[in-house]
This record gives structure tokens, sequence and C-alpha cells, in this order.
């Protein structure tokens, strides 16, 4: 065992666009950012397929994982620092959790968990708990030190405080992401005042609250999170690449256990159409492997393969229009079989696509979803939960919004082959969307 307060000869620092520089000074903190199931996260991007909308959203997972460190890093170094109700003992806990957060993440991993059924929480906890470089850094600090790391991150650690640095309504995690994510995308939405928000942060007892002069900067804050889930992270062109990006998953897996003679083998998916997938196999994907198959499978002799791998590559996505889910499913069904009658197949070709968010909520018991409130600290020493100080917080607390579209080839439509005139219906009936 090696004690984990051993610092750097000399600080080591990461030039960032976002917080200027992340500070490294504890050795520990150097070693797990040098193992390779981190450095693996510079080839998963943050932000999977939304580079095809906002051609600057290139920036990787191993960057949010670095701003995340640092804005607990800041946190606990400058803001709790002698406070009475935080535990220095778990300042190296913390920003272990902190940094390998999303260690598990995959390749446009939401698309790639919802093909495969994983849930890279659990690989993230594998990386750190099985036999990894990361794990056997993280044993150095002691045997039980790589459990504690992995019940932070799974919200499952006793001490709560610790957990909420990284994981509530308002933590480092999401306060890294809208900036980093906004900078990147070249959108206003992000931006809020995030020392100002540091600076009237407290830790109490088992939660982080925040002193009433500092409400202005918290609503900023909410209202950010908003605007970007709505316009980045919703975006409709982005949520097409997705659709694209996972029909190809899913005609890969139906051909590989249709026996089908693949010019180019999937090898690295084999275990995950199998259904026995090693942690070995997880961590060799990642995107430029991904988009070499894909490119590969531009050649394929199977037709939907091919068409959906240069679609993605070449940015040839899929049209959309509203829909309506309960007013419109008959008409579903029907575009449905429209769609075979045209030979265009609507497994692969016609996708409803759902988006959902809750911008804020408060602590509602028995709830699928509970969250813990925003609690702020008022004048007289007692705490108030932010809807009931904040009329723009208010408005939106537990209003959930949900956005429905249906995406289609219109390429394939307009094309003068085949049967043009089940094709025009197929349009006619669209537009009425």
């Amino acid at each position: 065992m090696i004690d984990s307060s051993i610092k750097l000869s000399e600080e080591k620092v990461f030039k960032d666009p976002v917080h200027g520089y992340v500070h490294v000074r504890d050795k520990l903190i150097w070693d797990l950012i040098g193992t390779r199931e981190f450095q693996r996260l510079r080839r998963i991007k943050q932000l999977g397929t939304t580079y095809l909308t906002f051609h600057g959203a290139e920036h990787s997972r191993f960057s949010h994982s670095l701003g995340v460190y640092e804005i607990v890093r800041q946190i606990i170094d400058e803001v709790f620092e002698g406070q009475p109700d935080w535990n220095d003992n778990e300042r190296m806990l913390s920003l272990c959790a902190a940094l390998l957060h999303d260690l598990g993440h995959g390749p446009f991993s939401h698309s790639f968990e919802k093909v495969f059924d994983l849930d890279h929480e659990q690989f993230t906890k594998k990386i750190i708990l099985q036999d990894t470089e990361v794990n056997r850094v993280l044993r150095s600090v002691s045997p039980d030190f790589p459990q504690r790391v992995a019940e932070v991150i799974s919200k499952t650690y006793h001490d709560k405080l610790v957990v909420s640095l990284i994981s509530s309504q308002i933590d480092a995690d999401r306060m890294d992401y809208l900036q980093r994510d906004a900078y990147f995308t070249g959108v206003s939405y992000g931006h809020f005042d995030m020392q100002r928000i540091m600076r009237v942060m407290r830790p109490k007892e088992d939660h982080v609250v925040f002193k009433s002069s500092g409400m202005h900067a918290v609503e900023d804050y909410i209202m950010s999170r908003y605007q970007m889930y709505w316009q980045v992270y919703f975006h409709p062109v982005t949520r097409s690449a997705e659709v694209i990006l996972t029909k190809i998953l899913q005609r890969v897996k139906a051909l590989f256990r249709a026996d089908y003679p693949f010019k180019k083998e999937p090898d690295h998916f084999r275990s995950l159409f199998e259904g026995n997938v090693t942690l070995q196999d997880y961590l060799k994907l990642d995107e430029p492997v991904i988009l070499f198959y894909f490119h590969m499978w531009e050649e394929e002799e199977d037709l939907i393969l091919r068409d959906l791998c240069r679609r993605f590559m070449d940015r040839n996505l899929f049209k959309y229009v509203e829909f309506d889910p309960a007013g419109q499913y008959r008409t579903l069904r029907e575009l449905e079989e429209l769609f075979r009658d045209a030979g265009i197949d609507p497994e692969y070709y016609l996708a409803v696509d759902s988006s959902s968010d809750l911008p804020y909520d408060f602590y509602r018991p028995g709830e699928e979803e509970e969250r813990l409130p925003i609690h702020l600290l008022m004048p007289n020493g007692e705490l108030s939960e932010l809807s009931r100080e904040s009329a723009i917080v208010q408005a939106i607390s537990g209003k959930r919004r949900t956005d429905h579209k249906l995406y289609y080839p219109e390429d394939i439509l307009l094309d003068d082959s085949g049967n043009r005139e089940l094709k025009q219906q197929i349009l006619s009936i669209l537009k009425k969307f």
C-alpha cells in the first residue's frame, strides 16, 4: 500500500478551454490518468453523433472527465476546506470518483447500449473492480479503495455528501458538460456563472447546499441546462444520425444471427452478438473501431447495411416530421404497410424517436425518478427548497417535456425508380403530419 497523499515533485497541468488549467498534484490522480482504460476515453466522443450537427463537437470523454475532476478539486480544496460538515479524509476518494465516473462508456454510448442491452455504469464498476490498470492503481491505496470508489459512482456510498459532488441536480458532472458542450458546439445556452455557484456552495450533512445570495446563479444554471437539452442534446438532426447508427447495429446483429457471409466479419462484435461480452472485449471497442467497420460495410452485398453505412459516413441522414404517438398510431401502421408494398423495409427506414427531459424536480417520495432537491441556505440558517424561493424554477418544476419525431429517407421516396405512385402516396401522408 502507498500513501494516497503523496504529491508529485512538480505540479502537472492540462491546458483546458473551459477551466483554463486542470491541476494535478496528487500522484494517485496522475497515475490513474496514465492508465490504458482512462486513455481509451480519448477515443470516445462526449457527444456521440452530435458532431454531424455541430461540427465542432469533437471533444472526448477524456477531456470531460478531467473537467469534472478539476471542478471537484476546486470545490474541495478552495471551498470546503475547513468547513465543519466536510470530512477531508474523503478528499482523495472524491477526486478519484470524479475522474473515473465515465470510465465505462462505450462508442456512441447510448445507441450502442440500447442495441446490445448494455449499461455503461456497470462497465465502469467492472473496470474499477476487476483486473485492470485502474484497479491496480486504486488497490495501491488499500484493498477496499476500488470498492469505495465504485460505490460513490453507483450512488451507494454511505457518505451522501461525497456522492452529491458528482451525482445530484447540480453537480460537477453537469457543470462541466454544460459548459464544455456549449463551448465546442458554439452555442451560448450552456454558459452560467460557475465561479459564483462554487463560492456559495456549502457542505451540509449529507448534501451540498447553496447560500440564498447565490440563487440567481443557480437559476441561470437550471435554465442553461434546460436550453442545452432542447437546442443541442435533443437536436432532431443529431437524433436522425442516432437512428441510422442504431439501425446499422441492428442490421449487423440480424445478419450475424442469420449466418450472412460478411466480406468484413464483425469480429469485434462477436461476443456482443452472442451475449457473452467480456470486459476485455468491451475495452477493445472505441469509435475509431466502429467507424472502421462502417467504412468496410459500405461495400457489403446486403443492400440495407451498405446503404445505412454510406448514409452515416456521408451524412445523408433521414428527414423527419413531428409525430403524435397517441393520435397518429394508425397512420404509422398504414405507412409501414405502404413502405413494404413499395419495397422499402420499414424496420430500417421508418423510425419513431422520442426525447424527454425533466429540467428540475423536488423530492416526490415513491416516484420512479426520485430527485433530491436543491436547497438554499437562508440568512437565518434554515434550508429552503429552491422552487419555493424562485418563481422561475417553480414554473418548470416537475414538468416533463417530451418530443416525438418520425424519421424516413426522403431521397428514396423522391427517387423515380420503383413504384412511383406508392412513393407519392407515402409523401402525401407524411406532409399531413
